[in-house]
């Protein structure tokens, strides 16, 4: 692989079904096509069109070309081509290299049929650690497609090696020339609004309460959901930020003592150990870890043994407690976060 190799972004269901199999057998799964046979000997993308003619034969033009154009993308990867797969799981992202590329797998559930085989190599990077005009390319709806604008595989690869996104070269371009990969690209594909949206109420999230104000946020939403809530002074805490109970004088239980890490690196299994040893230190009955970039693997193995006495939110967690308690916010709050709500068409 090398830094010019390709990225393509694949997902694994649309409510992240197969992710755990694609993850812990090192695959990608294309998800979603169970009608259509193998692909290994198609050579040309107008034999894919009649493939997917034949087994959708109500469709209209536009799905059929919609299903084309995924499915030739699928079998345009290449060893040593860069995968991306945003997990809706756990909120992160994975990354690896292509091994073997396209594979038909003759299995009982139907969506692992179509997969490329993918020797993973970061699974828990955080969407927070990704600049937003590449997230914009992460949010195309399509099962597959390349990640060609703002100079995405490139960068991809950075953050494949790094955990950081840089952000765009200078020189960069905003197409591969060559290839034709029009139909594949991401920047031909509808796009999930929801996630560019959550996207973008979390980018604006890190930059208005960044550091110790993310704490005030949190203490915002648990007072919201009924905790009386103590944020602790900036500065050495001893490992706790917000102290919340209930009852009208927060003595009453559950009792919680929260910390905050507002970095967009994942979390390691270290700051989950040390959580969970001050809990009785300080009589509280559970721990809430807010970790705006997530936990790694390691500590989300250690969290699994401390199911009922610590709970940990990412920015997606936190996120999901703000819009469900939104309205409680008092005017100051919202109008640090100004949001409103919006409908919009369901893209099949």
């Amino acid at each position: 692989m090398t830094e010019s190799s390709p990225a393509w972004l694949v997902r694994s269901g649309g409510r992240g079904e197969s992710e755990d199999f694609a993850l812990e057998n090192g695959f990608a799964a294309g998800g979603g096509f169970n009608e259509i046979p193998d692909l290994t000997e198609v050579a040309t993308r107008e034999e894919v069109k009649e493939i997917v003619r034949n087994a959708f034969p109500d469709s209209s033009p536009r799905t059929v070309s919609n299903y084309t154009s995924q499915l030739w993308a699928m079998r345009c990867v290449k060893p040593d081509d860069l995968i991306v797969l945003p997990l809706k799981t756990t909120s992160q992202i994975a990354l690896g290299t292509v091994k073997d590329g396209y594979k038909f797998r003759n299995d009982e559930d139907l969506r692992k049929r179509h997969v490329i085989s993918v020797n993973w190599q970061r699974t828990d990077v955080p969407r927070t650690a990704v600049k937003q005009d590449l997230l914009y390319s992460l949010g195309a709806a399509q099962t597959v497609c390349q990640i060609t604008r703002n100079d995405g595989a490139w960068r991809l690869h950075q953050i494949m090696q790094t955990g950081v996104d840089p952000g765009a070269r200078n020189e960069a371009v905003e197409a591969i020339a060559g290839e034709d990969i029009e139909a594949t690209d991401a920047s031909e594909s509808t796009f999930d609004l929801e996630r560019i949206g959550r996207d973008q109420i979390q980018a604006f999230v890190a930059e208005q309460f960044a550091g110790h104000d993310l704490a005030k946020l949190v203490a915002a939403v648990l007072s919201a959901e009924g905790f009386f809530t103590q944020v602790a002074s900036p500065g050495p805490d001893g490992g706790i930020d917000i102290f919340a109970g209930a009852g009208p004088l927060g003595l009453d239980t559950p009792r919680l003592i929260v910390q905050v890490k507002s970095s967009p690196a994942p979390v390691n299994a270290t700051v989950v150990r040390e959580l969970h040893g001050v809990l009785s230190t300080h009589g509280a009955d559970q721990a809430l870890l807010v970790a705006w970039g997530g936990v790694n693997k390691v500590a989300r193995q250690e969290l699994r043994s401390q199911f009922f006495r610590v709970r940990v939110w990412d920015a997606e967690d936190l996120l999901n407690a703000v819009l469900r308690n939104y309205e409680q916010f008092s005017e100051e709050f919202r109008a640090d976060l100004p949001l409103k709500r919006i409908w919009t068409l369901v893209e099949e």
